[in-house]
């Protein structure tokens, strides 16, 4: 796939600005967001922008990248997007992203993905992207599926939500060039 940046006509993909600081203290505080993640507990203020000063470090060094998806209609946030555990070594990258509840159902995470996949493959030169999804995040499920990334594996009773085992779903999706 060649890499033609981190825009198309909807959104834009960008690095982290201290204004996004009050936009992610929301999201990460969030707890209905914090099934979706490793979070437990909140994040304060100072955290989240010693992050967001932080972030534009080489991500050789970091291992991670968060972007944030901008809706170009409407010229504001309306997600994010996260590689991490990045292994150069082995060529892979874990994927994470967040759309804010005011911007969902509207193709914006299928087009983040795509965008992402590209940049991680034709600049990082990674062969692989991958996450893990709860059995039951059917929305996920479907995202991920739309966006070329295939099952290729389950963890059975892998995290618990509200005294309630889960299994999740392990997706790849792979670079053959």
């Amino acid at each position: 796939m060649t890499f033609k940046g981190f825009e198309n006509e909807n959104i834009s993909l960008r690095a982290l600005e201290p204004e996004d600081l009050e936009l992610l203290y929301e999201w990460e505080n969030d707890a209905r967001n914090w099934v979706f993640g490793i979070s437990l507990s909140p994040y304060s203020r100072f955290t989240l922008e010693e992050f967001i000063k932080t972030a534009s470090y080489d991500i050789f060094i970091n291992k991670q990248l968060r972007l944030i998806i901008e809706s170009k209609k409407h010229k504001k946030p309306a997600g994010a997007v996260d590689l991490f555990d990045m292994d150069f070594l082995n060529r892979r990258t874990g994927i994470g992203i967040l759309v804010d509840s005011a911007f969902r159902n509207k193709g914006i995470a299928t087009e983040s993905l795509n965008l992402i996949s590209a940049y991680v493959f034709s600049i990082l030169n990674m062969r692989q992207i991958y996450c893990y999804i709860s059995e039951d995040n059917k929305s996920s499920i479907q995202l991920f599926e739309k966006s070329g990334f295939e099952r290729s594996g389950s963890l059975k009773d892998w995290i618990i939500q509200q005294g309630q085992w889960k299994s999740v779903y392990l997706y790849q999706k792979l670079n053959f060039s």
